[in-house]
């Protein structure tokens, strides 16, 4: 895996990552047209780092705003934390269960059977990117339907912030991004707060904070993942070569991560924008679109 790979890999996963397109599903695709196989332990840790490069993003582009939500006092804190921590504990049995049933059906007899295999796959990829993008589309023009009428109230407390209900919505769809790369984890939790009758601009923070609490547990996985391959590469005479360079693998990892950081921050000020501006729907125009560009790939064998 090159240098200019890994650059090009994290500038698309830093544009998608914070769009509402499903960074993972363009990140595969982008693997697979350069021969890499998105399901090795190299790549999935690549891609979670590249998360952790965004996250950062995130973190830089909210924090002023979450400072002034979030933060404000004690309250707005411990409503934050309780909304974040149920979201994130729906998230974690959603994708647990699913994870399981994944790998004890569609895997069942083969010899290592990962959740990581699905990411290889173009033919789950595509109806996932198509899923979401229904979803966008639906859950845009509701809004716009709902401001025009402007008698619907939003519902949730008066900083800004979400129900609990409307918090467990995201995360028990957020659950569904995690197996299915193509589902965007931003797309599907921002319209799900927005169905739920939240408004645009608090399901948006509250998703990507969710981003910031789900990333650091997964780029773990994924790190113990690299090391345990690491470990079995070395102890085997495998006739594919040679073992795993986990030196070599963080280098270009952490490289991955500052490029997609740097991406990251040009993507959020367009979703913004975008967001406030009526145009939502438009993103699950290009996931449809997206999708049939993936049909295709996966058709003439990638």
């Amino acid at each position: 895996m090159t240098i200019w790979k890994v650059i090009v890999l994290a500038i698309i996963q830093g544009l998608a990552e914070l769009l509402p397109v499903s960074s993972s599903a363009h990140v595969v695709v982008a693997e697979k047209l350069m021969g890499l196989d998105p399901s090795s332990p190299e790549m999935t840790l690549l891609l979670v780092m590249l998360h952790t490069g965004t996250m950062f993003a995130v973190l830089v582009y909210f924090w002023k705003t979450w400072k002034q939500v979030y933060f404000s006092s004690r309250d707005a804190f411990r409503r934050f934390a309780i909304l974040a921590i149920w979201a994130t504990l729906l998230t974690g049995i959603v994708g647990e269960l699913l994870k399981k049933l994944i790998e004890k059906t569609l895997f069942r007899g083969a010899a290592k059977a990962e959740i990581e295999l699905l990411f290889s796959h173009l033919e789950w990829i595509a109806p996932a990117l198509a899923a979401v993008g229904v979803l966008i589309i639906v859950a845009g023009f509701a809004e716009r339907s709902r401001e025009s009428r402007a008698v619907v109230p939003l519902r949730g407390n008066g900083e800004g912030t979400l129900t609990l209900k409307q918090a467990g919505w995201m995360g028990l769809v957020q659950g569904l991004a995690l197996p299915f790369r193509g589902f965007s984890r931003s797309g599907s939790t921002i319209s799900t707060g927005m169905l739920t009758g939240a408004a645009k601009a608090p399901a948006e923070r509250f998703s990507f904070a969710l981003a910031v609490v789900l990333t650091p547990p997964v780029v773990a996985m994924e790190a113990m993942r690299l090391i345990n391959a690491s470990h079995a590469a070395s102890h085997t005479a495998v006739a594919a070569g040679a073992p795993i360079d986990l030196h070599a693998a963080l280098l270009i990892c952490l490289l991955g991560a500052v490029f997609a950081f740097l991406a990251g921050l040009a993507a959020l000020k367009w979703l913004s924008s975008w967001l406030e501006s009526g145009r939502w729907h438009w993103f699950g125009v290009y996931c449809l679109v997206a999708s049939g560009v993936v049909f295709y790939l996966h058709a003439r064998g990638f």
